[in-house]
């Protein structure tokens, strides 16, 4: 494949995420998905309904990439979250700073992004408090604070981190056949909780789930396959097109956001070009505008007092930090990483749930009345 083929196909890759995140923006403004409203609504009014949904959608992307892998349409070892490196303080800590980010900021990083779309002015505010957040994560003298410190804290296992891989070095089975079955158990389990009772079957409870389930499979095949060059003409080695680790990708938001703004910032340097993962920003946005202008939904809002306004601007701050800690978002690693059957983010999982409740239970002592007065 020369040059020109390559550029073309990049083309193709973009289209691709743009179409596939366009819907997805539709479905999350539609069914109103979101990670950080079922927790609370699990906690708040005993209703998990919304968790159901994350769960289907979990399991869904769980079988999805299972059948994908074992059918070589794309390899997960060749993921970020696969490796054999487990920062497992990294992954607990940023998620659970990431949980209570998202309370703090009404929303996690696909939620902003929808709520954007939907003419919410304050999540325009943690959009940007997150992206630069997460910049100096990265690249930043935060991101050297966490080398320095948390980052040092892991394991290192004589194979990647993901449950196939661990399992097959240790029985000699061969490894697409357990990701397949291993994928078709734990996916089948929570798809199995989230259907049981007859109730949840609505028409927007399972469009939310299946619809983002098969969102996450779809990015990765994106990535993972159609954008995948076994030798660029220029390097002569391999190369996922146009994803900002260099390797295969599926949906997260919280890098993005950061290298969104750099794009933004930067866009004469012609170095700096368009990625899956900021068109997939874009995608979001522009498929929640989509949604709430044809449903008459969208509707200016903006901060209400000085105190909202700064558990926003905290919120999405401990967002940017927690998600790069922990390597990725509520759909990051809860979707997109979990999906691969990653130790690192069956640890980070819990951490988001663990910071949305004692961010909520901060909130309600916050709210109540003082017994003195």
């Amino acid at each position: 494949m020369d040059s020109v083929a390559v550029a073309a196909l990049g083309k193709i890759v973009l289209w691709f995420t743009f179409g596939i995140t366009v819907l997805l923006g539709i479905v999350m403004q539609k069914t109103g998905f979101c990670t950080m409203g079922a927790v609370s609504d699990a906690f708040i009014m005993s209703n998990w309904t919304r968790l159901k949904q994350w769960s289907l959608a979990i399991g869904v992307a769980m079988i999805g990439v299972a059948l994908m892998a074992y059918l070589g349409m794309i390899d997960t070892s060749k993921s970020i979250y696969t490796g054999s490196r487990v920062l497992y303080l990294s992954a607990f800590l940023g998620s659970v700073l990431f949980g209570i980010g998202m309370v703090l900021a009404s929303g996690c990083g696909s939620k902003t992004l929808v709520r954007i779309g939907g003419g919410n002015l304050k999540s325009v505010v943690v959009f940007m408090v997150l992206g630069l957040t997460a910049y100096m994560t990265m690249r930043g003298f935060l991101g050297m604070i966490r080398v320095e410190t948390i980052d040092k804290v892991f394991f290192t296992l004589g194979s990647n981190q993901d449950l196939p891989s661990v399992i097959a070095a240790q029985t000699g089975i061969a490894k697409p056949l357990l990701q397949l079955i291993l994928g078709f158990a734990i996916g089948g389990a929570l798809i199995a909780y989230a259907l049981v009772q007859k109730s949840f079957w609505t028409f927007d409870n399972l469009l939310a789930g299946i619809g983002i389930g098969f969102g996450i499979c779809a990015i990765w095949w994106v990535s993972g396959s159609l954008g995948y060059v076994a030798e660029d003409p220029n390097t002569l080695e391999e190369v996922f097109l146009l994803t900002n680790t260099g390797r295969m990708e599926s949906l997260s938001f919280v890098a993005p956001y950061a290298f969104t703004l750099d794009w933004l910032m930067l866009y004469s340097d012609t170095s700096r070009v368009l990625t899956v993962g900021i068109v997939a920003v874009a995608g979001i946005i522009t498929g929640s505008a989509i949604s709430s202008l044809a449903t008459k939904k969208f509707r200016w809002e903006s901060f209400r007092n000085a105190e909202d306004t700064g558990n926003h601007l905290v919120g999405g701050a401990l967002m940017g930090f927690g998600g790069i800690t922990a390597m990725g978002c509520t759909v990051g690693q809860g979707l997109t990483g979990i999906s691969t059957l990653a130790i690192g983010s069956f640890i980070a999982l819990p951490g988001f749930i663990l910071g949305a409740y004692l961010c909520l239970l901060y909130l309600q002592w916050r709210m109540a009345p003082n017994p003195c007065q």
